[in-house]
């Protein structure tokens, strides 16, 4: 029993040893055999390697214009893909040139003031609506600044000044003479306030020069008439004691003279008394006038029509001057103030105009001619007195309206003065010109009569009832 438990033991030792070297063998066999697989795959790639970079040798020597146009079609590719980006580029580049192009057209369009840009050789470039409105021309852009401003224009002068030494003008103040409106009316005289600069590029080359320039015309109107008043309140109080003293004197020098005359045995003594009597009245009358002139005016509010106070002033010269033929054209409509002072100043102004119509070739001709002119908010009337007579001197048109300034023999100078008084104390105005054709204009310009809403609907309301 014991023998046979004893070889068992000795044959499964035998066994087990069999197996482990049967397990090295076999894992030993597998090693070797994984590495045999993956020399022949290495084998299989360098093989495969080898004849791609043989045949691409073979086609760049065998076919190098497919190899050309294989490498430049690449190259083509990437140069479209950066075109697409520098259109792009180029697209929001020009959007925003454009965007900021729009933005400027719109701050230079809608800009309250004048913008006139001018370049080296004086082509007007550039102007905005308020030059256009301000200069009262229309078309300013690529034309000659001396041809549409005129070549004896203030402005002219100092953009030329400007160009050729680039002078910096700045807070100018310059008269324009407008285009007329129709063909023989006057040129509108307006003020400008003007700022000038040029334009360089570099260091001392000039390429042009920029305009800004205001309207300023209602304001020196406004300064004009404060001014006057300022005046006229001063010279009223000092008139007033000066041409009491004067008539007082002239009344005892009157009485003295009439006297004289009665008294006098000699002939030639009565003529003296005459001529001390005469001219005392002349001084007596000068010294009125100026009291008219003044004396503050008193205007009643009431509505004025203007077209049977200008038949009556037409009436009124014919039958004075049958030489001189006078009529009225256009439209007249009701202007607040008073009849009297208006039909003094008009009068004034058509006799003066038939009286300086006096001696010409083709006989006197006088023309009062009405306009209504309406604006954004209100309107105004406008009558120009037309004459054909010499005209204005140049060295009277600034002195017109100065008191006892006058041109005639027998003139107290006073007339004009209390027209433009009468017409600026209406919230008016009134200007004078020479006409190409000859002859001299007065343009005067007054406020229309306006009426309220409320007004007009109380009155439907007041005839419904």
């Amino acid at each position: 029993m014991s023998t046979s438990l004893s070889l068992a033991l000795l044959l499964l030792q035998s066994n087990n040893s069999h197996v482990w070297l049967l397990a090295g063998g076999l894992g030993v066999g597998l090693f070797i055999a994984v590495l045999v697989v993956l020399f022949f795959i290495r084998r299989f790639f360098e093989n495969t390697r080898e004849a791609q970079q043989k045949n691409l040798v073979t086609a760049r020597t065998e076919n190098p214009s497919t190899f050309m146009a294989a490498s430049m079609q690449g190259v083509i590719q990437k140069l479209r893909e950066q075109e697409k980006e520098l259109e792009h580029l180029h697209r929001i580049e020009k959007e925003r040139a454009e965007q900021t192009e729009r933005l400027s057209e719109e701050v230079t369009r809608n800009m309250p003031a004048g913008l006139l840009i001018v370049n080296a050789t004086g082509i007007i470039s550039s102007a905005n609506p308020a030059a256009e409105q301000a200069l009262g021309i229309q078309g300013l852009s690529f034309r000659r600044y001396s041809e549409a401003l005129g070549e004896s224009s203030e402005l002219t002068k100092l953009l030329s000044e400007c160009l050729a030494e680039g002078k910096i003008f700045r807070r100018e103040q310059v008269e324009h003479h407008a285009p007329a409106e129709k063909i023989g009316e006057p040129r509108e005289c307006r003020h400008l306030g003007v700022t000038i600069s040029p334009i360089r590029r570099g260091v001392g080359k000039i390429n042009g020069a920029i305009c800004l320039m205001m309207d300023l015309t209602e304001l020196a109107m406004l300064q004009q008439r404060v001014q006057l008043k300022e005046n006229l309140a001063s010279l009223g109080e000092l008139s007033a004691g000066i041409a009491h003293e004067f008539k007082n004197a002239l009344a005892t020098i009157s009485g003295y003279a009439q006297m004289i005359r009665s008294e006098a045995s000699g002939e030639e003594a009565t003529d003296y008394a005459q001529k001390i009597l005469d001219q005392t009245r002349n001084i007596t009358h000068v010294i009125t006038e100026f009291l008219k002139y003044a004396r503050p005016l008193e205007i009643s509010d009431e509505h004025v029509p203007l077209k049977p106070v200008v038949d009556r002033i037409v009436s009124e010269i014919s039958d004075a001057m049958p030489g001189i033929r006078i009529r009225s054209e256009g439209a007249f409509q009701s202007v607040p103030g008073d009849e009297g002072l208006l039909r003094q100043a008009l009068l004034n102004l058509a006799r003066n105009a038939a009286e300086a119509s006096i001696g010409a070739a083709n006989g006197g001709r006088v023309l009062l001619r009405g306009e209504v002119v309406r604006g954004s908010e209100t309107g105004f009337q406008r009558i120009t007195i037309f004459d054909n007579g010499p005209g204005i001197p140049n060295t009277a048109r600034g002195k017109l309206f100065r008191p006892f300034y006058t041109t005639k023999a027998n003139g107290t100078g006073l007339g004009l003065a209390v027209v433009q008084k009468i017409v600026i104390q209406h919230g008016g105005q009134v200007d004078a010109r020479n006409r190409s054709e000859g002859g001299a204009a007065f343009i005067v310009t007054l406020p229309v009569c306006v009426e309220l809403p409320e007004a007009v609907e109380s009155k439907k309301a007041l005839s419904e009832n």
